[in-house]
């Protein structure tokens, strides 16, 4: 099987996290930048596919520069190679934007059979990404996935909603986004991490894939952050002391704040 894993560089959910003022857009340089966890997770699903079925597993991220550092990430836990879309082009592309030139790269490759995806990002959290390039690829979605079997021909998951749970089965090619309960993912070694500075990353440009400057980045966006604040400094609390009435100050309290 022929495995692609869409990746993404986040900002730390531990680094302070801000827009920038000139265009709203993420200011990707205030924060520290890591591998999204829930990615961590897809490739370690894309592995354990790999390793009962053989094949290959290719990362595919498209990002700044910086997101190489990421890419390295996913090489070291095991994929064999990577595709890194990075071009100045793409600055401020929302998720429709994102979506095309993630399935315009899905497309320079040859006999992909699954893609797998985390159902959403920690910085975005928008959970649309993997069905829309699902739908621009023409393949079937099997979306919040928290298992996934495949015998090379089909892919079978069950998909956790607040319905339930339910078991979905397509054949392959598909798309499958997986939540946080489909693995654990596995710790990079010493060797896999050595292993990760020789494996190949192509890098390609906008035109690269097929799209032309024009069709993504902010000035063509669909949507837009049109402002910003930062959100306002915690305000103290109300301390109530109970001397025969904390009860009623404490209801006072939630009426007054409309919780009640």
């Amino acid at each position: 099987m022929n495995i692609v894993v869409l990746v993404k560089q986040v900002p730390d959910t531990w680094s302070e996290r801000k827009l920038s003022d000139a265009d709203h857009t993420l200011d990707r340089a205030s924060a520290d930048a890591v591998l999204d966890e829930i990615n961590e997770r897809a490739v370690e699903e894309a592995l354990l596919a790999k390793e009962a079925q053989g094949g290959e597993v290719t990362v595919v991220c498209m990002g700044p520069e910086r997101a190489n550092e990421a890419i390295r990430k996913a090489l070291s836990m095991g994929a064999d190679s990577a595709v890194h879309v990075s071009d100045e082009a793409l600055h401020g592309s929302d998720a429709v934007q994102t979506a095309r030139t993630l399935a315009a790269a899905i497309g320079t490759l040859e006999s992909v059979d699954l893609v797998i995806a985390g159902n959403e990002s920690t910085d975005g959290r928008a959970g649309a990404v993997p069905a829309m390039v699902a739908e621009l690829l023409g393949w079937p979605q099997l979306t919040y996935a928290r298992k996934l079997d495949t015998d090379g021909q089909s892919v079978s998951i069950e998909r956790e909603s607040d319905a339930g749970v339910a078991t979905v089965e397509a054949n392959l090619p598909a798309l499958v986004s997986v939540t946080e309960k489909i693995n654990e993912p596995r710790y990079p070694s010493f060797k896999g991490i050595m292993a990760a500075k020789k494996k190949p990353v192509s890098t390609l440009s906008v035109a690269d894939v097929g799209l032309s400057a024009d069709e993504v980045g902010l000035g063509s966006a669909p949507t837009q952050v049109v402002s910003s604040a930062p959100a306002p400094p915690k305000e103290a609390g109300v301390k109530v002391t109970d001397e025969g009435e904390g009860g009623v100050q404490i209801v006072e309290f939630l009426s007054g704040q409309k919780l009640v």
